[in-house]
């Protein structure tokens, strides 16, 4: 199993364009601390590659990852299609930047809450029909579906929160725990799995099972410690009210990670996260609990 780490950082991206806190301050004056949009690329087979999550970076990641690039034809593309793990704007705008699909049509990998947000909140399909038609299959937690035909791998969604997007809370759309998903790739021929969970409001006992079986995991980062938001003024809710599970501190992941046998590493970092600071002595915590901080351009070979 192949996977790119294609962006790193939660909505709004490091820097965030009306942003001067340390950490998006830093990224200006030191450009290797920047982090895109949180995104992963996964290849199904030699030439068929999907993207998870469509951020408002996608044009720019497929450009930096030389294996999505075109090519030989001059319109042919080896990114097969999209898995989303939410219906989130920072993780679903990049859908409208892939327009230019044409009458090839795009597929996207979706829960059922997730693809009527976008239908009827963001009127995805009436946006995009006239340029491009869209193909839709269902990610279900009973039932894991190969990404393509001769692909060994297959994806099954792990419900981990009823939490829905603000454009969509009043939408006519049942709620329920699949809102926000963690995926689990599996790799057939290898037995090799990951877990891939960009944004965790709670850990759910399957998030659990399927993480103690992994050989990689990849987990939200958003905030160092609960009271991050707050401390640095950016809401007055904490971690855990925004809908993340914070790093440190009781009950944070960190706990979680360290006992597992996978490798383990977090992504979505927000701009307030120390982390952002790639010289933070809270990267020294994390290493001396077996825990990794994924970085953009990663690879990632299992």
């Amino acid at each position: 199993m192949l996977l790119h780490v294609l962006g790193s950082a939660a909505g709004g991206g490091v820097p965030q364009w009306n942003c001067a806190c340390p950490g998006c301050s830093g990224a200006r004056a030191h450009p290797h601390w920047r982090r895109r949009h949180a995104s992963l690329a996964v290849q199904a087979s030699d030439d068929h590659w999907y993207l998870i999550n469509a951020t408002p970076d996608i044009g720019d990641q497929i450009e930096d990852c030389p294996a999505l690039r075109p090519g030989p034809g001059s319109r042919r593309t080896p990114i097969a299609g999209l898995i989303l793990t939410d219906a989130e704007l920072d993780h679903t705008l990049g859908i409208a930047r892939l327009r230019e699909a044409g009458a090839g049509g795009l597929e996207l990998l979706a829960t059922d809450p997730v693809r009527e947000a976008l239908l009827t909140g963001l009127r995805l399909e009436a946006v995009l029909g006239p340029y491009t038609p869209l193909a839709w299959r269902e990610l279900s937690p009973e039932r894991p579906v190969p990404l393509t035909e001769d692909s060994p791998l297959t994806i099954s969604a792990i419900p981990v929160s009823a939490k829905r997007p603000r454009y969509a809370a009043e939408l006519p759309v049942p709620d329920g725990d699949s809102w926000v998903v963690a995926l689990l790739l599996t790799d057939r021929a290898s037995g090799a799995t990951v877990v891939y969970a960009p944004a965790l409001a709670v850990w759910p006992d399957a998030l659990q099972a399927a993480a103690g079986q992994a050989d990689c995991v990849i987990v939200d980062g958003t905030f160092w410690d609960d009271e991050e938001p707050r401390r640095t003024g950016i809401s007055t809710r904490t971690a855990t009210g925004m809908g993340h599970l914070p790093i440190d501190g009781p009950g944070g992941t960190a706990e979680r990670l360290a006992p597992l046998r996978a490798r383990c590493l977090y992504t979505h970092l927000n701009n307030t996260n120390p982390l952002v600071d790639p010289n933070a002595p809270q990267y020294k915590q994390l290493a001396d609990r077996g825990i990794e901080v994924a970085g953009d351009g990663m690879v990632i070979q299992l």
